[in-house]
């Protein structure tokens, strides 16, 4: 039996819900973002609940991540979340409900979903009508449509020179695709086997660690589209990775040292405070033609820059190397340290034409003079005075001590990588056991 007051409610609710077509309780949590406390090591998602039919409560639904944990910055985590957060708030709003099957809305209603999307991320391709696997080609996302919905995120996620290798590779498997499948329109046409005949082909023309890069691009590509559900499985994942022989990049002989940072004392001394960089601060040589003058700290005696792992580091500048800078407070604190006219001056030249540069030139001035092989590089001093300072740590401190001293200097980002660069440079050699074979 009803009292007047549950009528009164029953009644009321009923009114609401025809009248406004709105129910009283919320179906849905507004989506938000988890950023585990800004530990980039740890997943970030968005998350949100729903109303489960059954229990008529609001549960926790799966939380979704799709490419943001590919990012290694907060900031490039932060903007591709918040379009994941809009987009789930866009379909919520429009009544899509993750227990139901939504497809017969989502094809209602995709034509103002894809205006938004686009919106939301800037400049990407207007998706036309997709279902993945869908035999009607009309309503697969073109290849054309595809390759530029990826170069959308990309560019706002590389850097330079990683998305020119990246569209490199890319534009070679279009090429690719265009000779030996012209009749393929759709993304979703393109399976497993047709990139591992793409793969054998790199491999057959150059080398195994060629096709496992051309094969993470791949990876990469494909993740995209199916972290915005244009295709049901990126398949590249399950194309395995080939053993390949690393590039080598050997140390040099003490004797070797001497020589060259005399020889280049007297014909280039640009250059060799360049090498110096390298062997005494132990940049990368990338990393040495992005500093400008504005990045050496000339009171703390640091050095900024922007590192393969990380997008800012500092390091302190040994005092050997501190002493032979010139005075750079006479230069423009946004002119490069490093330029073919010298030091501090403005070069306008990207950043792989720079590196191309000192290369060239290392090879020109040092490389002839001393009949160094392919693999003396420039790198390689880096691993020559790694290993000159982690065996004089050996001296003083065991293994473990030395190590922990040497990853504070070197920079590198866990112990397990420090032991790894170690064991690939054969910084750590054993001692002498001839007593353990002779009887």
């Amino acid at each position: 039996m009803l009292n007047f007051k549950a009528l009164i409610q029953r009644e009321y609710k009923n009114a609401y819900e025809s009248a406004y077509d709105l129910p009283l309780k919320k179906q849905f949590s507004n989506p938000k973002i988890y950023t585990a406390k800004g530990d980039l090591s740890k997943r970030w998602y968005v998350y949100f609940s729903f109303r489960d039919p059954r229990t008529n409560r609001l549960k926790m639904q799966t939380p979704y991540y799709g490419s943001a944990n590919t990012y290694k910055t907060k900031e490039e985590r932060m903007a591709v979340l918040t379009v994941y957060r809009q987009i789930i708030l866009k379909y919520l709003k429009l009544g899509y409900n993750p227990y139901l099957d939504n497809t017969d809305m989502h094809f209602d209603k995709i034509g103002s979903i894809q205006k938004d999307i686009s919106k939301e991320t800037e400049h990407a391709t207007d998706l036309k009508s997709i279902k993945s696997n869908d035999s009607d080609e009309s309503q697969m996302m073109t290849l054309e449509e595809a390759f530029s919905f990826d170069m959308t995120f990309k560019k706002k996620s590389l850097r330079d020179s990683s998305l020119r290798s990246y569209s490199s590779h890319l534009k070679v498997f279009r090429v690719w695709l265009e000779k030996h499948y012209n009749d393929i329109n759709g993304i979703n046409r393109i399976n497993k086997k047709i990139v591992i005949g793409f793969l054998n082909h790199i491999l057959q023309k150059t080398s195994a660690r060629n096709r496992n890069n051309y094969r993470a691009s791949l990876s990469s590509f494909f993740q995209l589209l199916e972290d915005n559900d244009i295709i049901e499985v990126n398949f590249v994942k399950k194309i395995k990775v080939l053993k390949s022989v690393p590039k080598v990049n050997k140390r040099y002989s003490k004797e070797e040292q001497k020589a060259i940072f005399s020889y280049l004392k007297e014909n280039d001394e640009l250059l060799l405070l360049y090498v110096k960089f390298v062997a005494y601060n132990f940049l990368r040589p990338i990393e040495v033609c992005r500093l400008k003058v504005g990045d050496i700290d000339l009171k703390q005696r640091t050095v900024s820059f922007i590192a393969k792992n990380s997008p800012f580091k500092r390091k302190r500048i040994p005092d050997v190397l501190f002493e032979e800078l010139p005075d750079l407070r006479q230069y423009d604190k946004d002119a490069l340290l490093f330029t073919r006219y010298g030091i501090g001056q403005h070069w306008d030249s990207s950043l792989e034409s720079r590196r191309g540069y000192f290369t060239k030139r290392f090879s020109k001035v040092v490389k002839r003079k001393f009949n160094l092989d392919l693999e003396h590089t420039l790198y390689s001093f880096r691993h020559t005075y790694i290993t000159k300072l982690y065996r004089g740590f050996l001296k003083d401190f065991p293994p473990h001590v030395a190590k922990g001293k040497l990853m504070h200097i070197t920079g590198h980002s866990s112990m397990s990588a420090l032991e790894k660069y170690l064991r690939n440079v054969d910084a750590e050699l054993p001692e002498d056991y001839s007593s353990m074979l002779i009887d």
